[in-house]
């Protein structure tokens, strides 16, 4: 009952005019992003940051939310008609083409719009459950188990957003570095300012963004050279009785295993989708049919990519520490309206909370009504030239990082981050750690300040205290096993997402 009274209140919130403005806004931009190919909603909610410094802290926050989940669903379309994968939507290009060449498109669409509903909703449920138990939970951790929690989300997040422990943990450093530029809070000395005055206050966390997100994307679609087919096939939705009770059962084991994989630090919609594709593979009743064009292999992984992208926002907003590059910027997000994501965050700002996680679920029914209806418009945005469709990205970013200081400088530091963004890019260097490094990293030398203050220079605190003991010992057990799986792959070349997704369609027939 308490849950129900709570979601009640949060509906008061986010059922308001202003609130359903923003909510359809997210949608919409979201949808529009997860369409365009070379793009997504970390460079797109990077892009609008500065946006809500002029934008009310719930309407900012739910647009911004909205944008993220908004863009799983427009992911699923490109991969589905075009076969042109984004990070979170590269299971569906398997079964989702091979339904379009076989003529079956519109069932495919309603499958991963109906499927995104399903995942939605039951990630809700979870949210609305899990969330305040996790922030009780968090009212026990004082700053040695701070410290020790976001160094597991920097040994996570980084294995598992680039791959390589090493590499990963090498651009999260680079990212604590660069956070640490700027004024000393407590002794007042300038650190690392190479005596540029615009560098006293440290360097901004939207140059930064934009830089690497938005400029380095840009630049590297325009090496790239590629073209882009428009989709001018006919679509049809309607699904007949048989087969949208095949949707159902792997709609509801998808949204599971997303909304699972989405708390866990370092998950989130690209890992669920390929665990709710297995998942099919081994359980589904019509499982000899998966790979070559079946419901299922749909209707799984598009049920637990929207999923896993709504639970994500557990270990942000009860524990304050988010688990992807996407969550690093919300949470950017909610410390430059002034709020600290973290336990305390559902008693002290109640209405915010609830009225975004009630928001979600309002957002799930913009997205069938309007998405699905109005596929066969939203595919018109492939005919969109990126000669014309570039030069307004890179407008966007100027505006949005002159806007917040009304500062040139601020203007050439977000293009040389976008040189180093490029260059990470060819590099391999995912830039992604890097800023979960240039948030994260302040926030940890904080608390370990902290607790060195309180211990008087003491590090037992951190073996002592069984939470921290506790996630320092996860922390080794990850190390280790990324140095066992280092030398077991040693000498082997991991496929490219391009050729797995490939083969996969060559297999399938």
């Amino acid at each position: 009952m308490e849950m129900i009274h709570n979601l009640a209140f949060g509906f008061e919130h986010a059922l308001t005019l202003h609130n359903l403005m923003y909510c359809a806004i997210g949608c919409v931009v979201g949808t529009l992003i997860g369409l365009l190919p070379g793009l997504g909603p970390l460079s797109t909610i990077s892009l609008l940051l500065p946006l809500t410094y002029s934008i009310d802290t719930g309407g900012a926050l739910i647009m911004l939310a909205g944008i993220y989940y908004g863009a799983q669903y427009g992911d699923s379309v490109s991969a589905i008609t075009m076969k042109i994968p984004h990070a979170s939507s590269i299971v569906a290009c398997i079964d989702g083409y091979a339904m379009t060449l076989k003529g079956k498109t519109g069932l495919a669409l309603f499958t991963a719009g109906i499927s995104s509903f399903i995942g939605g909703t039951v990630a809700i449920i979870v949210l609305s459950t899990l969330a305040p138990a996790l922030g009780e939970v968090g009212l026990l951790f004082g700053p040695a188990d701070y410290c020790a929690l976001m160094m597991l989300g920097f040994f996570c997040v980084s294995f598992v957003s680039g791959g390589s422990l090493l590499n990963g943990l090498a651009m999260a450093m680079i990212g604590v570095l660069l956070g640490m530029v700027g004024t000393d809070v407590n002794s007042g000395v300038e650190r690392f300012t190479m005596n540029l005055p615009f560098l006293t206050d440290g360097i901004g966390l939207i140059s930064i963004a934009l830089g690497c997100f938005g400029i380095a994307e840009v630049v590297k679609n325009l090496d790239a050279k590629s073209t882009h087919t428009p989709f001018n096939g006919t679509i049809k939705l309607i699904p007949t009785w048989p087969e949208f009770k095949r949707i159902i059962p792997s709609a509801l084991r998808g949204s599971v295993i997303g909304s699972v994989l989405g708390i866990l630090p370092g998950g989130g919609p690209t890992i669920a989708q390929f665990a709710a594709y297995a998942a099919d593979k081994r359980f589904s009743k019509h499982r000899d049919e998966i790979g070559t064009g079946a419901i299922e292999g749909v209707a799984g992984q598009a049920a637990a990519d929207e999923a896993a992208a709504r639970t994500s926002f557990i270990p942000l907003m009860a524990i304050g520490i988010p688990e992807n590059p996407v969550m690093a910027l919300m949470l950017a997000a909610f410390i430059i309206k002034g709020i600290q994501p973290g336990p305390n965050m559902i008693s002290t700002h109640a209405d915010l909370f609830w009225g975004l996680v009630a928001s979600m679920w309002v957002g799930n029914v913009f997205l069938v009504v309007l998405n699905v209806p109005l596929v066969r418009y939203w595919l018109s945005v492939f005919k969109i030239p990126y000669t014309v469709l570039f030069p307004c990205i890179l407008f966007f970013c100027c505006v949005g990082t002159f806007s917040i200081n009304n500062n040139l400088d601020d203007l050439y530091t977000t293009a040389v981050f976008g040189g180093v963004g490029y260059l990470f890019l060819r590099l391999g260097m995912e830039p992604a750690p890097l800023l979960l490094g240039f948030i994260l990293g302040p926030m940890m030398e904080e608390n370990f300040r902290r607790t060195m203050l309180i211990s008087r220079g003491s590090f037992a605190p951190f073996v002592t205290r069984p939470i921290s003991a506790t996630l320092l010992g996860v922390i080794a057990v990850i190390a280790v096993w990324q140095l066992v799986s280092f030398m077991r792959n040693r000498g082997k070349k991991p496929p490219l997402i391009e050729e797995e997704v490939q083969a996969a369609s060559a297999a399938a027939g």
